[in-house]
């Protein structure tokens, strides 16, 4: 990597605690025994549970985004 480039930069700071709460509410969802302010440590969730929960976020984010785009379109 070259000098004074960054990796892993948030662009909106706030958006990892809204990202880390969707994490947990999905994992309560999926009944998964992992729980908020729990040292975050998810080394015993099954690797199919734990990619559940991504795709979850994942969803729930592009389904998010979609209905953005889609009240842009009506507010013109």
């Amino acid at each position: 990597m070259a000098k004074g480039q960054k990796r892993n930069t948030l662009l909106v700071p706030a958006a990892h605690k809204a990202l880390d709460d969707m994490k947990y509410e999905i994992a309560a969802e999926l009944g998964l025994p992992v729980y908020q302010g729990s040292e975050d440590y998810w080394g015993e969730i099954r690797t199919r549970d734990a990619g559940a929960v991504g795709g979850s976020i994942t969803r729930k984010l592009v389904a998010f985004a979609q209905q953005q785009l889609a009240n842009q379109g009506t507010n013109k």
